[in-house]
């Protein structure tokens, strides 16, 4: 699971907290993830700015680009890169340690198609991607904030899905995973009464984990226990 901002909302899914007391959590690096920041983020890393990015200038070249929020230690996110070198991958992560692992991965993989923000990932989708530039976003495992008092503490909220909609292409996709249940219905509600999406799912509902999302350690334990994921995907069609 992975905080990926301080925002919080209210009932209406509108920002109650704004992201100005932000801070980076830095987290006790290891030797190896202070190594791999120190050689890979020149190549890899991207310093935020509050001005867009230019996509073709970051990557060099013109291709679909999928961004994913919260990519924890980044196993999955260099795996993807690594199967799809046709397409650009950005990651955000606010906890340090997991941008030195991920950073030594994707390293050791010699992916030359990822590049990653240490940084809130509100302000970065607000303020560096511009907006129709994403062909999908991806949500996985953010934390589910089970707890009824802190549920608008979850990202899932609709603000921010319009947000989300606002940088992804027509066709583009918004795909969520997450293994609790009501964190999967929150996001169903959310989504189904959202402008501009259109539900992938034949059956109106959850589809089957797409090719494209790894099995992580984590879930593949999980389905051995008998514990459930459920992902979601809505395409942006206005």
């Amino acid at each position: 699971m992975s905080d990926v901002t301080t925002a919080e909302f209210n009932e209406d899914g509108k920002y109650i907290r704004k992201i100005r007391s932000f801070v980076l959590r830095e987290g006790r690096l290891t030797k190896g993830q202070s190594q791999a920041i120190e050689a890979h983020w020149p190549a890899m890393g991207l310093d935020y700015t509050p001005q867009p990015l230019d996509l073709n200038q970051v990557f060099g070249r013109d291709a679909d680009t999928v961004l994913e929020i919260g990519f924890g230690m980044g196993a999955s996110l260099v795996q993807m890169a690594k199967a799809a070198p046709e397409q650009n991958f950005i990651g955000i992560e606010v906890h340090k340690p997991g941008i030195g692992t991920c950073l030594s991965e994707a390293g050791a993989a010699e992916v030359t198609n990822l590049r990653v923000y240490h940084h809130d990932a509100m302000e970065v989708l607000e303020h560096s991607i511009l907006d129709g530039s994403l062909a999908r976003v991806q949500l996985f495992f953010p934390d589910p904030w089970h707890k009824k008092r802190h549920n608008k503490r979850r990202i899932v909220q609709a603000e921010f899905v319009q947000l989300v909609r606002r940088k992804l292409k027509i066709g583009g996709v918004f795909h969520m995973a997450t293994d609790w249940e009501n964190y999967s219905e929150h996001m169903l509600d959310i989504m189904n009464a959202a402008e501009g999406y259109n539900n992938q799912s034949t059956t109106g509902t959850v589809v089957e984990r797409p090719d494209h999302r790894p099995l992580t350690k984590f879930e593949a334990r999980g389905h051995r226990l008998g514990h459930g994921v459920w992902d979601i995907m809505f395409e942006r069609i206005a």
